[in-house]
């Protein structure tokens, strides 16, 4: 006999654990993504790759682009309610460059890091 996890109301899951920020950067795009880590869904992103974005910037690589992703993703978790993400970087990345301006302009944003 095989006994079900409990079920706990969806308001306490939300707030387990925080929402992650991930970001992915090519040679061409910069592109960043929170997740909530207890369902494994998508809770907002942004690339360098959306077409209303890439009309509006010169380059869609440099530390400009990602400033404007950042402050980009920012607005949207704000119009989500999502008030607070925790940061994950890969081994090979430093708080430096792209991710600096990313991380940076969410803060601008209003969006608390943890």
């Amino acid at each position: 006999m095989v006994i079900p996890p409990p079920v706990r109301p969806p308001r306490v899951v939300k707030f387990l654990k925080p929402y992650v920020l991930k970001m992915h950067f090519t040679n061409k795009y910069v592109s960043a993504q929170v997740i909530h880590a207890p369902t494994a869904t998508v809770a907002s992103a942004a690339s360098s790759q959306e077409k209303a974005l890439r009309t509006s910037m010169e380059s869609t690589q440099d530390v400009a682009a990602a400033a404007k992703i950042g402050k980009i993703l920012g607005e949207r978790l704000l119009l989500k309610e999502i008030p607070a993400v925790s940061v994950f970087l890969k081994r090979e990345q430093k708080y430096h460059g792209k991710i600096k301006a990313v991380i940076d302009s969410l803060r601008d944003a209003g969006i608390k890091l943890l």
